[in-house]
C-alpha cells in the first residue's frame, strides 16, 4: 500500500534531521544512503505539500460557503471549490504514480534505440527522420547525447542507431515512445505517386550502473571485426568493432563507432546491461500483476503505437486515440505536447 501525503512529509523531515546529525554526517555509507532516499522523496514531497494545502483550502471554502449570504461571494466560492477539486484530483493521481513501480526508474538517463522495420529503403529513411526528431527534441531540452552505435544505409537512411541521452528525468520523459512507429507517405523514388506504408521501431531503456547488473564473464561471447560504413565500405583497417553475445538470453549488441576496441566494448556492455536490467524488471512487473497492459506499462515493442501520415500532416497515437496536425513541426523536434499528453493519458489508463 502506498504511503499517504502525511507519511511522506514525515519521512522527508525525518531524513532532513538525520542528514544534519553529526553521527550520520561522519558515516559516509549511511549519509549516502539517506541522501539517495531523500533525493527520491523530493518531488513527491512537494506534491504531498500541495495536496495538503489544497485540501485545507477546499475545507475552508466549504466552511465559508455554509455561512455566506452574498450571492456573488457564494458563486465565487463554488467556482473556487470546483476548480480546486479538479486540481486536487490531478495532484493525487500524480502522487500515486510517483510512488508506483512504473515511476521507479523515471529519474535515470535513457538509452534510445531506433531500427528500420518493414519497408526497405523507405523504412531506413523514416528511421533517420525519427532519429533527427529525437535529437532536435533533446537539443531543445538541453539534454546530452552520446552516440553509441550507428549503422547507416547507402541511401542516407539508418538501419540502426543507439544513443545514450543524459539529463534530468530522461527515462521518465521518453519511456512511452517505445514501440512501432508507422509512416504513410509517397517515397521520393515512387514515380506513380502511390502512398507507401513503412515502419521503424523505437526502444527506450533505463541506463544502469555497473553495480546493478552483474554479468558472468562465462555467459558472454565477444567477437571483434572491422567496422564498416554505408554500402559496406571499410572505414577501419583494424578489428576495432565489437559484438557481444549474452548466451543465456541470446541478446546481441554490436558497437563500432569508436576507433578503440576497448571503447566499443565498454559501450556495448553499457547497452547489454541496460537490456538485461529492463528484461529482469519486466519479469518482476509481470509477477506483480499479470493483468498489466504491456503496451502501456512497459512500452510493448511489438505494438504499433503511432502513425505519421504525410498526406494529412497528421500524427496519431493509437494508444490514446488522439491526433495532431502539425507533422512537420513534430519531426523538427517539437514533441513536448505529444510526449506530455501521451504520458499523462497512458498513466491514467493503467490498471
Amino acid at each position: 500500500m502506498h504511503k499517504t501525503p502525511e507519511e511522506i512529509i514525515v519521512d522527508y523531515n525525518s531524513n532532513n534531521t538525520l542528514l544534519s546529525s553529526p553521527e550520520i554526517f561522519s558515516n559516509n555509507k549511511l549519509f549516502t544512503e539517506i541522501s539517495i532516499a531523500q533525493d527520491k522523496l523530493t518531488k513527491v514531497y512537494q506534491l504531498a505539500l500541495d495536496i495538503l494545502n489544497l485540501k485545507k483550502n477546499i475545507t475552508q471554502a466549504k466552511e465559508l460557503l455554509m455561512v455566506e449570504k452574498d450571492s456573488d461571494m457564494t458563486e465565487y466560492l463554488n467556482n473556487s471549490i470546483t476548480s480546486d477539486e479538479t486540481l486536487l484530483s490531478d495532484l493525487i493521481e500524480s502522487f500515486s504514480y510517483q510512488l508506483s513501480e512504473d515511476a521507479v526508474h523515471d529519474s535515470r538517463n535513457a538509452i534510445l534505440e531506433i531500427r528500420a522495420g518493414t519497408g526497405g529503403d523507405e523504412a531506413a529513411l523514416f528511421a533517420q527522420d525519427l532519429y533527427r526528431m529525437y535529437l532536435k527534441y533533446a537539443e531543445q531540452k538541453n539534454w546530452k547525447i552520446e552516440q553509441l552505435s550507428l549503422h547507416e544505409t547507402g541511401n542516407h537512411g539508418i538501419k540502426e542507431v543507439i544513443v545514450l541521452i543524459s539529463g534530468k528525468g530522461i527515462y521518465g520523459s521518453l519511456k512511452y515512445e517505445g514501440g512501432v512507429h508507422r509512416v504513410q507517405r509517397i517515397p521520393l523514388t515512387e514515380s506513380a505517386g502511390r502512398i507507401h506504408t513503412s515502419a521503424a521501431s523505437v526502444v527506450v531503456l533505463p541506463e544502469v550502473d555497473d553495480v546493478e547488473v552483474n554479468i558472468d564473464p562465462e555467459d558472454i561471447r565477444i567477437d571483434v571485426f572491422r567496422a564498416g560504413g554505408p554500402g559496406g565500405q571499410s572505414v577501419n583497417t583494424t578489428d576495432s568493432a565489437v559484438r557481444i553475445t549474452h548466451i543465456p538470453s541470446n541478446i546481441v549488441v554490436s558497437c563500432q563507432d569508436q576507433k578503440s576496441q576497448l571503447k566499443n566494448k565498454a559501450q556495448a556492455m553499457k547497452v547489454l546491461k541496460s537490456r538485461l536490467f529492463e528484461m529482469e524488471f519486466q519479469k518482476q512487473q509481470a509477477a506483480i500483476s499479470a493483468q498489466r497492459k504491456n503496451s502501456i506499462g512497459s512500452g510493448d515493442r511489438s505494438a504499433k503505437i503511432r502513425t505519421y501520415n504525410f498526406a494529412q500532416s497528421r500524427i496519431t497515437d493509437h494508444r490514446i486515440k488522439k491526433s495532431w496536425y502539425n507533422l512537420l513541426e513534430v519531426l523538427d523536434g517539437n514533441l513536448e505536447e505529444i510526449i506530455n499528453t501521451t504520458r499523462k493519458q497512458l498513466i491514467l489508463q493503467q490498471p
